[in-house]
Order: C-alpha cells, then sequence, then structure tokens
C-alpha cells in the first residue's frame, strides 16, 4: 500500500530527529500533538484499519478499548462533524474549512491511550502524526515547529533541522494514486475511519 512512502517519511524523520537533537523534545508520554482532530488521507486511514486489525487478533483487550473510546468520540463529534456522516468524509468547500478550524480542537486522538499517553496504534499512524515534531514549511513557506520543541533554538538552528521539503509534494502523489483506483475524494477523521460500519 504505502510502505514506500511510510520509509520515506520515517527515514526523513530520523534524519531531522539527528540534526535537531536536544530541541526535539518529543517522547513517548507527550501527547500534546493528539489532541484536537485533524484531516487525514484514505491512505492513513486505510493503514490504521490495517493497524486495528492486526491489533484486534493480536491484542484484543487493547483493541476493545481503542473501540469503546472511538465510540465516546464520535458521540461528541458527530452533531458538528463538518461533513457527511455516512461515509465519515469532510465537506472541501470554504464554509467547511472555516467550520473545521473551531471544530473538536479538544478531542483526544481514540488510538491515545489516555494512560500511558501514547498511540495504541503507532507503527500504522498517519503521516501527519509521523511527521509532527521537526520544523516543516507551511503553505505560506514558514518554518513551523512543535510549540514544546526548539523553545531555546536560534532561526538558523531551527533551518538546519528541517524536514525533508518534498514530503508534503511526495505524500500528496502518493494519496492522489491511493485514491485513483476506487476513486476516493477528500478527508477524514481517525474516528470515522475505524468507526464500526
Amino acid at each position: 500500500m504505502s510502505q514506500s512512502l511510510v520509509q520515506i517519511v520515517d527515514t526523513a524523520v530520523a534524519d531531522a530527529y539527528r540534526r535537531g537533537g536536544h530541541h526535539l523534545v518529543c517522547h513517548p508520554g507527550c501527547s500534546q500533538c493528539c489532541i484536537g482532530v485533524f484531516p487525514i488521507a484514505h491512505q492513513d486511514a486505510a493503514r490504521l484499519r490495517e493497524g486495528m486489525a492486526t491489533l484486534t487478533q493480536t491484542d484484543p483487550k487493547r483493541a476493545t478499548r481503542i473501540r469503546t473510546r472511538i465510540a465516546e468520540s464520535l458521540g461528541r463529534l458527530d452533531p458538528w462533524f463538518p461533513g457527511d456522516l455516512t461515509t465519515g468524509i469532510l465537506n472541501e468547500d470554504s464554509e467547511a474549512a472555516i467550520l473545521f478550524e473551531e471544530f473538536a480542537n479538544d478531542e483526544p486522538c481514540p488510538v491515545l491511550d489516555p494512560t500511558t499517553g501514547t498511540c495504541d496504534l503507532y507503527e500504522h499512524r498517519p503521516i501527519l502524526c509521523r511527521t509532527f515534531g521537526p520544523p516543516m514549511r507551511t503553505e505560506e513557506n514558514n518554518l513551523a515547529t512543535c510549540e514544546l520543541c526548539f523553545i531555546h533554538a536560534s532561526t538558523e538552528e531551527i533551518a538546519a533541522c528541517e524536514l525533508e521539503p518534498t514530503i508534503p509534494t511526495q505524500e500528496e502523489a502518493s494519496n492522489e494514486a491511493f485514491n485513483a483506483v476506487p476513486n476516493l475524494h477528500g478527508q477524514t477523521l481517525i474516528a470515522y475511519a475505524l468507526r464500526d460500519k
């Protein structure tokens, strides 16, 4: 599926972490970036479902805990979901984008174990989760970082640790190829990608 993209991203992130050194304070249990919903591609959703299927076989109790968190999350998200509740696909118009900015910013990811602060589907996590932390270019060409990382770094130090800038383009191309065969469009959220159908 997306194994080559995952390998490319993980290699680039490992390199950015090597260069970032002590400025990158991300560690198991730090889950600030796991609070607040964000759109994911269908390719990410498929990878998560694959991980959930594996977990159901290898650790059914943990899979059940995730399903409980998903159901609880959907109970909070459904009344305000800016998209199609049947498909779980977010609307793509500008009004939906504005609504999404204020949508569920305090909602924990349903695959986040609240006890340990770690991801229960870590090996299958979305690309955004994999790339969070190191400096990365925004659409406005600014370098963005996690607010907990690079606190005492100079602009030059931040720039020297930038994540490979072609990653977003490679991700977009990979997602387009993935979506082309089943004619998928748009994006979804983790809770909707993993809900029982």
